[in-house]
This record gives structure tokens, sequence and C-alpha cells, in this order.
């Protein structure tokens, strides 16, 4: 197929500016219009996330895929529902949500299935039942990080552990996966709770309080990055002990550079936007997915890796400088990166 030569000006520019010259899509294969609603903004994560998802449309295996479009909007469930409306109205051929609440949004979800509209809800997934849901799994990612704490203090004694942010879910999903886990190890005995909050500030104030009332603790287990953990122990002067934390940048480079530091973090990857885009176009190409509910596996980074034998077939990796700790990129960046399918770089990710 012969191209115009605007056409390859086009393709010229485009391979000057991301470093490849990506390839034109198969005669046949379908441009699909994707919406993609995003319900905040306010945080590290959610920005890498739409960064990605910038990125990977304009990369193979979607490069000339995707007409992606992007909703922002304000951190309130009718904000949401408003914009969604007006997205049906625009009859995409899926519609992508970071949404604001698991239910409130099922009535309108139900709407745009009811139109055609394919529909994953990801990140933060809805109840509806004709949607497709893609997230974490997050009953597996805090009994891994709490069997490795357990290991590394052979099965005995005394633990902080992170309630998270007062009043949301996942925060109790988290705790109670801590939980679960340590309770099948008689030795090991939890002495303090704390609310990290999902913020250095408040994690390393909670560590610090429990420190001043407990003379001995053997781990920590944190919601947040851990990284604040390990500083409310240096301030101390206390020992350095098992942290278990968040996959952020700052976390995994404090735990490389920190002398003694043992850390495990587990990841919920920013690149879930691209798995969602890819989902939808492998659903709108035909493709049979067995499940409406896909979980996403990043891998686990540790200072030593070892395997789960309550998840053997979960990653671990080693945290190392330049390959999942980063001095030159944001403290907020979250780690891993990208998907296996498809190669963003870190600067694109940190959007430097």
């Amino acid at each position: 197929m012969k191209r115009t030569a605007a056409a390859l000006v086009a393709l010229s520019a485009i391979a000057t500016t991301y470093g490849y010259a990506p390839p034109a899509k198969a005669e046949g294969e379908k441009t699909y219009k994707i919406y993609l609603s995003n319900n905040f903004v306010g945080n590290d994560w959610r920005q890498q996330m739409l960064r990605i998802a910038d990125a990977v449309v304009k990369k193979p295996p979607l490069a000339g895929r995707v007409d992606l479009k992007v909703e922002n909007v304000e951190t309130t469930t009718q904000a949401q529902i408003n914009s969604l409306n007006n997205i049906i109205r625009a009859k995409p051929d899926a519609i992508l949500i970071d949404v604001g609440s698991p239910t409130a949004l099922n009535p309108t979800i139900e709407k745009a299935c009811a139109a055609g509209i394919l529909v994953i809800t990801f990140d933060q997934v809805a109840t509806a039942d004709c949607a497709y849901k893609l997230e974490s799994d997050w009953n597996m990612l805090p009994a891994v990080q709490a069997e490795w704490i357990a290991e590394k203090i052979g099965g005995k004694g005394k633990v902080f552990v992170d309630r998270g942010l007062a009043g949301a879910p996942i925060s109790e999903q988290l705790q109670s996966g801590f939980e679960k886990v340590l309770k099948n190890y008689p030795g090991i005995e939890i002495v303090g709770y704390f609310n990290g909050n999902y913020a250095l500030g408040p994690e390393q104030e909670g560590v610090a309080s429990l420190l001043a009332a407990h003379p001995q603790v053997d781990a920590i287990l944190t919601q947040g990055y851990g990284s604040g953990a390990i500083k409310a122990l240096q301030d101390a002067g206390r020992p350095l002990v098992p942290v278990a934390g968040g996959g952020y940048n700052t976390a995994s480079l404090v735990c490389a550079q920190t002398e003694g530091a043992q850390c495990i973090l587990e990841t919920n990857p920013a690149y879930l936007s691209a798995e969602a885009l890819k989902l939808a176009v492998d659903i709108l190409d035909g493709k049979k997915v067995e499940d409406k509910h896909v979980f996403v596996y990043g891998p686990f980074l540790a200072t030593d890796p070892q395997p789960s034998k309550l998840y053997p077939d979960v990653k671990m990796q080693k945290i190392e400088i330049g390959k999942n700790a980063f001095p030159d990129l944001a403290p907020g960046l979250s780690l891993p990166i990208t998907p296996d399918w498809v190669e963003i770089t870190a600067k694109e990710a940190a959007g430097s």
C-alpha cells in the first residue's frame, strides 16, 4: 500500500519523537474510539497512569489501533456520572473507568453496556455485572508480604501493623490480609497499630509513636511506603528490622541505599491503564476472554527475594539501582514501570 508524502513526513516525525517508526496497522485492522474516565488526578500514581495510557497507544502493538480520549473529572461521583453520560452519547467503542465508587456508577455503566459499548473498570473497579474488571489482587499482595516478613523473623517476634487510611475498604482488606497470615505463626505478636494514611509523614509519625511505647519490635508491615518506617527506626536509634511497604521509587531507593535494610515492596502497577487498553482492543477484535474479572500481577520488589509458599507463581525482583530504583527520577514514581508486551521507559512514566 502506497503512502502519500504527507503520511511519510508524519511517520518520520513520530519516529523522531519516540525513537522508533511504528508499523502501519495491518490491512483490515480497525481503529477503535476509546474513552478513559478518571475521577482523580491528585496523586503521583494517577498521573503516571494517565501518562502511560497516552504513551502506550503510540507504540506497537496498539499503535494505530486506538483513538484515545481522556476525561478527568472532579472527585465526586456525580461529576463522573455526568461525564460518562456525555461519553455514552458520543458512542465510543469502549469506555475504561477508574471508578469513584464501586456501586454508585453501576446504573450508568449498565446504560453504556445496553448501548453496545464495551466497559472495563480498572484499578478501582465497579460491581456492575456487565463490566469487565481489571485490578491488582488485593488478597494476594498482603498475604505474600506477611509471609515474607514472618519467614524473615523466624516465625516469632513483635510486629507493628499499619491500618492504612481510616474508612477505606482497601485498607481494611490489606490489614486483614496481613493478620490472616500472621495468625499462622503463633510466635508472632502484633503489639501495635498505626494509621499511615498512605503518606510518608503519617507513616513515620505512627511508627515513631509506637517505638516510644515499645522497647522491642522485630518487623513493621506498612500499607504505604515502608521508607517512613525505616526513617523512624533510624531517628530513634533503633536497629533496622524487616519492613513491608509499597512499590514506589522513594521506598525502593531507601531500601537499596540503606545498609542493613530488609524490605519487601508490593506493587500496584500504574500500567493498569495500558493493560485495560490492550484488553479492550483484544475484546473488540473478537478475542475470547475467559473471565470478566482480570487480575494483573506485578512483581514484588525485595532486598532478598524468596519463593512464596502461599502463592508459588508470584514473581520477586531484587531491588537494584538502575533496574527498579532510580536516583534521578521522581520519588513518587510507581514501580514496576512497564508490562512485558510493550516498553514504557522510566522517563515516559515519570513525565520527564
